[in-house]
C-alpha cells in the first residue's frame, strides 16, 4: 500500500541522504518493535514527509511516524512500546501522528 494517494513522493529524495542518521534510528526502533516492511516503509514515508527542522523535535516526530506507520500497515504497536522503544515521552507520540497522518492525505483511524 503506497501512502502517497497520488503515488508520488511527498519529499525530496535529498531528504532521506540528508536524514540518514534519522533513518538509521528508524529503522533500529522499528527492530525493537519487530515491525514488518510495510510499516518500516509507511513510517520512513510520513518521517521524510514531515522532517523537523529542529533537531531536537527529530526523535518525537520519528516516534509518531513509527507508530502512524504502524496503524497505517495494520502492524500496530502501542504508543507506549513505540514511545519506549524511540526513548520519548508517550505524550510525544501522542501528540505528533494524527498531524503526521493529515499532513500525508489520510485519514486517523476512528476507534
Amino acid at each position: 500500500m503506497s501512502l502517497h494517494p497520488l503515488g508520488s513522493d511527498m519529499y525530496r529524495a535529498g531528504d532521506a541522504f540528508e536524514n540518514a542518521e534519522w533513518v538509521a534510528e528508524l529503522d533500529r526502533v522499528a527492530d525493537r518493535l519487530d515491525l514488518d516492511a510495510e510499516a518500516r516503509s509507511s513510517a520512513e514515508d510520513l518521517f521524510l514527509t514531515g522532517v523537523p527542522e529542529e533537531e531536537r523535535s527529530k526523535r518525537a516526530a520519528l516516534a509518531a511516524a513509527i507508530y502512524a506507520g504502524s496503524l497505517v500497515a495494520g502492524d500496530q504497536r502501542s504508543q507506549t512500546a513505540v514511545a519506549e522503544a524511540a526513548d520519548v515521552s508517550r505524550q510525544s507520540v501522542q501528540g505528533r501522528w494524527k498531524e503526521l497522518l493529515a499532513d500525508a492525505g489520510l485519514e486517523p483511524p476512528s476507534w
